[in-house]
This record gives structure tokens, sequence and C-alpha cells, in this order.
């Protein structure tokens, strides 16, 4: 997929490399998007095809200059990516942590991958990659303390104070319901391709609510799934549903009790179903939520790294 704007003059490319997807920017010097492209050529595919080869047929079918610098996030500075970009140690400040970013040598272009977070508590150990860029680019006020949720395969909590990343945690939500769903005994209650889950379903909800009062306890609850579709006929949809709501309200419950002091509210970055299957879970958790939409808050990001690595003019974050 492309949009383009030819007739502006870009400044620089920003590029979310994930595993199995990658999307490309050209913003200008005010910090608009002027072109995009997205394909499924990701990591995976990057590591057989060569990452400069597919960055630069990229940039060439957006028309980017041959001397155009590219700032990149996500996986393609993985320790089987590109480049290794370094973990930055928590707590640290957002700015400091984008302005970090790696530069790939032996490139005619200055191209540079924004560095994952790395909290090296021994009780709590834990990385992310690419989704320090996503809080960068999510509005959060420089002042005051700020609980952020950013749900997928593996949700991140993480707890932003004085602009700054004080902590987080990992919850594996999507791969748990995929491992179950296909690779446990609920393999014969959520069938082949269950269909996806509404917020408004009553199994969702009533599961959800079920880990949540039970203070995220799901693996005694987990069995009752398949029980219930040999005593009570539960559908394999539905059967989805109690999975899903079980294993999100879980998540929440869990991830409240390790930072929810002091706040019943939480800033949520996330598109789509899943998003709005979190903003139902936090509302019957009694947490209201600011969503800010994860497309937008990974390019935004992008442009701020930009400007703190000098590629763009602006200052950038400041904390």
């Amino acid at each position: 997929m492309s949009l383009a704007l030819p007739s502006e003059a870009s400044a620089v490319a920003a590029v979310d490399w994930g595993t199995t997807r990658l999307r490309v920017w050209l913003v200008n010097e005010a910090g608009n998007v002027l072109a995009e492209r997205r394909g499924d050529d990701g990591l995976i595919t990057a590591q057989a095809a060569g990452f400069s080869t597919i960055l630069e047929g990229h940039l060439a079918a957006m028309g980017a200059p041959e001397a155009m610098p590219v700032i990149i996030c996500g996986m393609a500075g993985s320790r089987q990516g590109w480049l290794e970009a370094p973990y930055v140690t928590v707590p640290a400040p957002i700015g400091a942590i984008l302005a970090g970013a790696a530069r790939i040598p032996g490139q005619r272009r200055d191209i540079r991958i924004v560095p994952g977070l790395a909290q090296r508590q021994t009780d709590a150990p834990d990385v992310m990659r690419g989704e320090e860029t996503q809080l960068a680019g999510a509005g959060l006020p420089a002042k005051g303390r700020h609980l952020v949720c950013m749900p997928g395969t593996h949700s991140k909590w993480v707890l932003v104070e004085g602009g700054a990343v004080a902590g987080f945690g990992t919850w594996p939500t999507g791969e748990l319901f995929s491992v179950l769903a296909a690779h446990s005994i609920l393999r014969h209650s959520l069938g082949e391709q269950p269909q996806p889950v509404a917020p408004g379903n009553p199994f969702f909800r009533r599961w959800c609510e079920t880990a949540l009062a039970e203070g995220g306890d799901v693996t005694s609850r987990l069995f009752s799934i398949r029980a219930a579709g040999l005593l009570h006929d539960l559908k394999p949809d539905d059967a989805a549903a109690c999975l899903s709501g079980l294993l999100i309200g879980g998540e929440i419950a869990s991830a409240s009790r390790r930072y929810g002091e002091g706040g019943s509210s939480v800033v949520l970055i996330a598109s789509g179903a899943l998003g709005a299957l979190y903003t139902e879970a936090l509302g019957l958790a009694g947490l209201a939520d600011r969503t800010v939409d994860a497309d937008e808050a990974v390019r935004a990001g992008l442009i701020e790294a930009a400007r703190e690595n000098g590629m763009i003019a602006g200052s950038g974050i400041v904390a």
C-alpha cells in the first residue's frame, strides 16, 4: 500500500520495522507525512532478502532522495535484526531514549535505529523494542504519573513519571490465547476458526469480570471453558470470547495490582478490534482510559526521534 504527495520536499524517512510487517513514511521538516508505504517484508523476510535491499526498494518507489536520512524503530534493531541497537536501562527519560539511536555503519545514508528498553531488576527482568517509540508519540504530559497499557501479542504496561519510563512489565496475553487455542485441550472447544470477539459479547464481559473479581487467577478457570462445552453446549465462538475475556481480565487485574496505586485511569495505546476489547475490559475494571491510536503514536514517536537525532528541525521531547 502506498500514499504519496510528491509536490512537497521530504526530509526524513521514518520506518516501523516489525517481525512480519514494515511501514515507511516520508516526512518533511515540519513533521508532516508526505508519503507512505506498507508491506509484508518485515524482519523474517529481511533476514533472507537483506535489510538494505528492502529499505532501498521502498525508498526508491517513494522517490526519496539518495541522501535522505532514515530513522527506524522495532525489530530491525533486535539481535536478529539489521543491527542490535543496545537497550537503554530504565529509569530513563523518553527523550534521552530516542536520542540514543544507533547508526548503521557502511551506508551511504544516515540510518539510525531507536534503542529498546531494558529493566534489569533481578526479580523482574524485562525488555521492550518498538513500544518505546509509541510511548514517545502518545502525547503524555511531561509532568505527573501516567500508567500506559499497550496490548498485543506481548502486552506492555508502562509506568511513566515526570517524562521518564520508571518501569514496565510484559503480559504475553495474545500469545497465550494463540497457544491455548491451538495446542491445549481448549482447541476442542474453540474449533479451528472462531470468529473475532466483539467487546459487547456477554461471554467476554462475564469471564472478564470473573478474572477481575478473582485478582487475575485465570489458570483455575481455564478448564471450565472446556467443561462448559461438554455440560452446557458452549459454542466455539462463545468459548473464544470466554478465553479472551478471562486472559484480558487477568492481565488488567495483575497489572493493576503492580502499578495501579494512586490513580484510576490508563492511557491505552491500541488500534482496531483489540483496542475496543481493552476499552471494554478497562471499563469493567473501573479504569477510565484515554485511547491513543497505536499507528499514529508510532509515527509521531519516529518523528520525535528524528528531531532528537537532528534529522529534522525542532527540539524534540522536553522531559
